[in-house]
């Protein structure tokens, strides 16, 4: 695609991975666009930490969902590979380390998958496991199809017979954690497939059962990593964008998103300045900006009651050596795994004894590190900042304080311990140097709302048609594109958020022409599905019935398993062990 007259202004707020990818759609369709950036850095939380000639990936370090970001690049008539960016797949994806130092190697291997699966669950787990591969496949494809390339503007949206149909076989009332229960008899591997719920920010006890979605990917599609770090992908990213015009302002904070009337017409930096812009796409944390960059509404205060997800304590550690003991991605998993998980998400704490990831970019990629030496980045999950205020409000909080330097030093102490013991290592004596992040420090740097490194949390209650709207809903031209807002979290999610936001402000311009759909063809409403159009209220009352039907069991665990009937209980921790 070459360069198109301009004709239209957007000012995006926020670099991040989602303004990003938003910025160079629109220059790719003829949009005179300009990003600000309060930092002095592009990619959010996908940016690097360097120091002494080691390398740090400051948030993700897994690429996940690869056709996401190759179909973002395609779209903009490039791919990743012409933009200069180089992945590797990690094999294996984890060591996954049990706390009696028992050890299981995920794979997209399936012959050692079989061999790793039938240690645990005997001849016939291979079988379930293939079962349960099965269910996460459609988890995967249907909400690819469904959920990531479709905007939901309201209840009605999810009463689509398109989507309704699916609903079911999507399990979102069901957690993940039940869901395995069904494939898996031990409680092992009951672990081993549902921890990853925390890259949703969600206990595994919590988060929908849909999100299988991620071992699929994981399982099947496999870990990447991009050689120069995962930054390495919005740098491409921003230069696309500049090809095409979009003119980057860094260091360059926003006070304000200016409206006149009913209509936002550009936004005010802390400088005084005013940019304008027939447009405006706002990619800083969603919570954040209703609450400081919008006037004040009974609506942004109840984005502040929303459940968040949560937070993390990171490591980042330059090492004097290399411990060939840790692979790339490795998971560390507490005995008491359930009652880690409640100490986050109810109590908004560190735990006791917790769960946590350790990532070594080193491992492969040898310009992480100076030669013979290694960088580690150890993320501890951690409850997010309390407002006690909302907290007593949403019933969760009983008074805990959040200490955080003891917190860090608890955190330290633990996870070095835990290494050591378990991994028969001395790591502690190797650290040369190191870097940390904290709830407040992410909330400083990145204005996350109660320092929620992924956002308001993704329990069914909040994403679909309860998610905040990628619309604003009173003010014109003011669109949202990140982790808050829908379709949710994790980069490849928000990238094809920005896909739904760029189209969304096309489908609105007279002709509605995308350059990325076949011929220029127009896109506008009108092309959904005749059947989604014309039934909504038909849907709309066969998804009440459904989501009737689907409760009870959720009633009946809540309220009626006192009563002695064990018949819908959940599997209970510790004895398949």
């Amino acid at each position: 695609m070459g360069q198109v007259k301009k004709s239209r202004s957007a000012v995006i707020v926020g670099a991040g991975a989602g303004g990003v990818a938003a910025a160079a759609r629109l220059a790719a369709a003829g949009w005179d666009v300009t990003v600000v950036e309060k930092n002095d850095f592009t990619g959010g939380r996908c940016s690097l930490i360097k120091r002494d000639g080691y390398r740090f990936d400051q948030g993700p370090s897994l690429l996940l969902l690869p056709r996401l970001f190759r179909e973002t690049f395609e779209d903009l008539g490039t791919s990743v590979e012409e933009e200069g960016v180089h992945l590797v797949k990690c094999d294996p994806n984890y060591n996954i380390h049990f706390h009696d130092n028992v050890n299981f190697k995920m794979s997209t291997n399936l012959p050692l998958m079989k061999q790793e699966i039938e240690r645990f669950e005997g001849i016939d787990g291979f079988e379930r496991y293939l079962s349960f591969l099965q269910e996460s496949h459609r988890h995967y494809e249907q909400s690819v199809i469904h959920v990531l390339k479709k905007n939901f503007y309201s209840l009605l949206s999810m009463a689509r017979p398109s989507f309704l149909r699916y609903l079911q076989t999507l399990h979102p009332f069901e957690s993940i954690y039940s869901r395995a229960s069904k494939y898996f008899k031990t409680e092992r591997l009951r672990r081993v497939f549902t921890f990853a719920s925390m890259y949703m920010g969600e206990s595994p006890f919590d988060a929908p059962g849909t999100y299988s979605l991620l071992q699929y990917t994981e399982l099947v599609e496999g870990i990447w990593y991009p050689i120069g770090g995962f930054w390495k992908v919005v740098e491409a990213l921003v230069e696309v964008g500049k090809r095409k015009g979009v003119k980057f302002r860094m260091n360059t904070p926003v006070s304000q998103i200016v409206t006149q009337g009913s209509r936002a017409t550009g936004v005010k930096l802390a400088s005084g300045e005013v940019i304008e812009a027939d447009k405006v796409i706002c990619n800083a944390d969603l919570v954040y900006s209703y609450n400081n960059l919008l006037p004040k509404t009974s609506y942004a205060t109840s984005l502040s009651k929303k459940a968040a997800s949560c937070s993390s304590i990171s490591f980042y550690w330059a090492l004097d050596k290399q411990f060939p003991e840790l692979s790339a991605h490795n998971i560390f998993l507490a005995e008491h795994y359930r009652e880690s998980f409640d100490n986050i998400f109810k109590k908004h704490l560190i735990p006791d004894e917790p769960s946590f990831y350790v990532n070594v970019p080193s491992r492969v990629d040898p310009s992480a590190a100076p030669e013979g030496c290694d960088t580690i980045v150890v993320l501890v999950p951690v409850g997010h900042l309390l407002d006690h205020d909302t907290e007593s409000h949403r019933g969760t909080q009983s008074g805990a304080t959040q200490d955080w330097d003891a917190m860090v030093a608890i955190a330290r102490k633990t996870i070095l311990r835990t290494l050591e013991a378990r991994l028969n290592i001395s790591l502690s004596e190797h650290i040369l140097h190191e870097s940390v992040n904290t709830p407040p420090s992410w909330k400083e740097a990145f204005n996350l709302d109660r320092g929620a490194i992924l956002g308001l949390g993704h329990s069914f209650w909040n994403v679909l048609s309860f998610r905040p709207k990628t619309i604003h809903p009173t003010i014109d031209g003011l669109y949202f594109v990140g982790a808050s807002t829908h379709p949710g979290t994790g980069v490849p999610i928000v990238l094809a958020g920005a896909k739904i936001v760029t189209e969304e402000i096309l489908k609105a311009e007279p002709g509605g022409k995308v350059p990325w759909v076949p011929n220029g063809a127009e896109v506008t409403k009108e092309s959904e599905s005749k059947m989604d159009r014309v039934q909504p209220m038909f849907g709309l009352f066969h998804l009440f019935i459904f989501a009737l039907l689907m409760a009870a069991p959720m009633l009946y665990l809540k309220y009626g398993a006192a009563s002695g009937s064990s018949k819908w209980a959940t599997p209970q921790i510790g004895k398949d062990w």
